[in-house]
């Protein structure tokens, strides 16, 4: 007899797809021109209200749930974590959008390929756990560790460059708050995978 699919784990595996893919747009879309910006923020945007819905539906079961394959509260953690990282990369492309900035440099471009790095090796560590397998998502947060530290360096390597580059103050401000938004998406990957080594203590 076949095993019933765990309904909860299987949402799970699609809010990670749908983080993934949000990640893998976000890190590959080329922005040449104004109207590129809004085809870009409105994509971004259905990943986010994609998103919104698969967590809803997660609570739901959640609800229904008598027994899970991890903790209630953990699955819960997951799940709001993951949704957070597509709100940090809508919020992104937001700015872009807002400040009407085209001009996409190597550091903005180093943190967007992050991005979507942080976002492939979630997903990997996420597939792993609907499998069971959690002795091998270490290496996939190990991972995104590592890209959140070097972002951590590049975050300040691309503030001092930029005082350096330009005077206009407002250009400044608008590149500093992009630096520093683009920063807080790396660093809500980084919130997953801790998240992700907590339940691998709890459960091995």
């Amino acid at each position: 007899m076949k095993t019933k699919p765990d309904k909860i784990m299987s949402l799970m595996l699609d809010l990670a797809q749908n983080m993934k893919e949000c990640g893998d747009y976000f890190s590959k879309f080329s922005i040449e021109s104004p109207s590129d910006l809004k085809v870009f923020s409105e994509k971004v945007k259905d990943f986010e209200s994609n998103g919104d819905t698969i967590l809803h539906e997660i609570n739901v079961e959640l609800n229904r749930a008598f027994i899970t394959s991890i903790d209630h509260e953990d699955i819960l953690v997951l799940a709001e974590k993951m949704d957070d990282v597509v709100d940090c990369i809508e919020e992104t492309a937001v700015y872009f959008y807002m400040y009407r900035l085209t001009e996409v440099d190597d550091y903005m471009s180093e943190f967007r390929t992050r991005i979507g790095t942080c976002t492939d090796e979630l997903y990997l560590a996420i597939d792993l756990l609907v499998k069971k397998q959690l002795k091998n998502i270490r290496e996939h947060t190990i991972n995104v560790k590592t890209n959140e530290e070097e972002c951590d360096t590049l975050e300040r390597k691309a503030i001092r460059n930029l005082f350096k580059k330009y005077t206009d103050p407002i250009k400044i401000i608008q590149y500093k708050d992009l630096y520093e938004v683009l920063e807080n998406a790396v660093d809500a990957c980084q919130i997953v995978a801790k998240a992700l080594d907590i339940v691998i203590m709890k459960n091995l």
